[in-house]
């Protein structure tokens, strides 16, 4: 039988998880106090997410969640807010997210019904396919064409999964290779370690056009999954939520998304003035004029 001494340190120790879950819940308090946030950021997710050199990130989700800062900011009555970029990876996005490192997490990550027992979303504002990168030269036109080879995809990626469907589709002995990041996945495609690279389709046109030679890649057609792209934040924190989700419903309700969406993916972008030249799809299009936080799942049983 415990002793009261025993329950009165696990008592303080209960308090005192339980006061630290408190404070990570009121990221506007944090922020307030702080007068700063941390966004969290990668450096080489497509026009979404990427590095200009060390401490400088840009892209379409980093420009939304600037937006949703400046909004922060007026609520809050501050004069600025001290913007605190941390790189995140697939691997650690969603424990910094959780443990508080991030605030506010801008880069592409899928909202599924997994991933929101653990973290909440904001109303999505792009909503990806998974596609396949191959060589013009290789000859290959369909996903059955891989069969027998190798095809790359990113550790932690929702891209892994759709590249172990190919087998369980039928498409025999693909044989797969990992890479640490989007970048090292292309080169290698780039230097024909793969026959493949599977991703998001804006990642993948993204590396293709800032390529040395663009023309010698293309995308295969099928979409093997539809990825709702969303910012994440901490689960549990819901005056936070409403706020980035108000912000990010008055940049759809006014069209400003558009805008921002054309400048990112149908203008040149830094650092090389390369065009992505990526439409919006109809699925992102439709995500605009009914903005929302549902899952992938939810998009799958349409």
């Amino acid at each position: 039988m415990p002793t009261s001494n025993t329950k009165s340190v696990a008592l303080a120790a209960m308090l005192v998880a339980c006061a630290s879950a408190s404070a990570q819940s009121d990221t506007l308090g944090k922020i307030k106090e702080s007068s700063s946030i941390t966004m969290g950021v990668r450096d080489a997710s497509g026009a979404m997410s990427f590095t200009l050199g060390p401490g400088k990130y840009t892209g379409f989700h980093v420009e939304i969640c600037e937006r949703v800062i400046a909004d922060i900011r007026k609520a809050l009555h501050l004069d600025k807010i001290d913007v605190k970029y941390q790189l995140v990876t697939p691997q650690n996005r969603i424990p910094l997210v959780q443990n508080g490192t991030v605030d506010i997490e801008c880069g592409t990550t899928t909202n599924n019904a997994a991933r929101q027992k653990d973290v909440a979303f904001a109303p999505t504002l792009y909503v990806e396919g998974i596609r396949i990168a191959v060589k013009t030269n290789s000859g290959i036109a369909s996903p059955a064409q891989l069969a027998g080879k190798t095809v790359a995809a990113t550790t932690g990626s929702t891209s892994v999964q759709a590249l172990r469907r190919l087998g369980r589709d039928g498409v025999a002995g693909v044989s797969e290779v990992l890479s640490k990041d989007n970048s090292e996945g292309f080169l290698l495609l780039e230097g024909d370690r793969a026959e493949g690279f599977i991703a998001d389709g804006q990642i993948l046109a993204t590396l293709i056009s800032r390529s040395k030679e663009p023309e010698k890649y293309r995308l295969l057609d099928q979409v093997f999954s539809v990825e709702p792209i969303a910012i994440m934040f901490r689960k549990g924190d819901p005056a936070f939520k409403k706020m980035v989700d108000d912000s990010i419903l008055a940049l759809a309700r006014s069209g400003e998304v558009s805008r921002i969406y054309d400048k990112w993916f149908m203008q040149p972008i830094p650092p090389n003035g390369a065009r992505v030249g990526l439409p919006a799809n109809a699925m992102t299009k439709a995500a605009w004029a009914a903005p929302s936080d549902k899952p992938l799942e939810a998009y799958e049983a349409r």
